[in-house]
């Protein structure tokens, strides 16, 4: 027959009480080794991670440069082919060709038509083209310059 019967409320604290305590002393004891044994090891872990850093340096450096020269390129051109694997077919679009010779054609309608209308504000008449004239013939030419010089001495 199975027992119903508990232990007293007393013997159970009691007995987790010792076992706290017990639990405690443990890692205090385990806290005082563990900061013994760091204090002991710190010196040789600094040392011995120097000179993994001094190893593994190069090494590093030697796959980066592989990295940059070697499998960079090749992984470039492995994705730029599968993009233009993936990419769909382009769809019909108007002729760039087209398109600026569209843009060529109203911009010399739109220059011929600002000549027109200057043309048409100052007249019709070729006074501008009169003043240029008079002032192109006013030009000094190189021989004018040298016939002016000599005549003055």
């Amino acid at each position: 027959m199975i027992s119903t019967r508990r232990k007293p409320r007393e013997q159970v604290r009691t007995r987790l009480g010792r076992t706290q305590e017990a639990a405690r002393h443990g890692a205090e004891i385990a806290l005082r080794r563990a900061s013994v044994t760091a204090d002991r090891i710190r010196p040789v872990a600094a040392e011995r991670v120097l000179v993994a850093r001094g190893w593994g340096a190069p090494r590093i450096r030697r796959a980066a440069q592989y990295v940059e020269t070697g499998l960079a390129p090749r992984v470039s051109s492995f994705l730029s082919g599968l993009a233009h694997r993936v990419e769909p077919p382009g769809r019909d679009r108007p002729r760039r060709g087209a398109v600026v010779a569209l843009v060529g054609a109203v911009a010399a309608v739109g220059v011929a038509g600002a000549v027109v209308t200057r043309r048409s504000v100052t007249g019709g008449s070729d006074d501008a083209s009169e003043e240029a004239t008079s002032a192109d013939s006013m030009t000094v030419s190189g021989a004018d310059v040298d016939e002016r010089a000599s005549s003055r001495r």
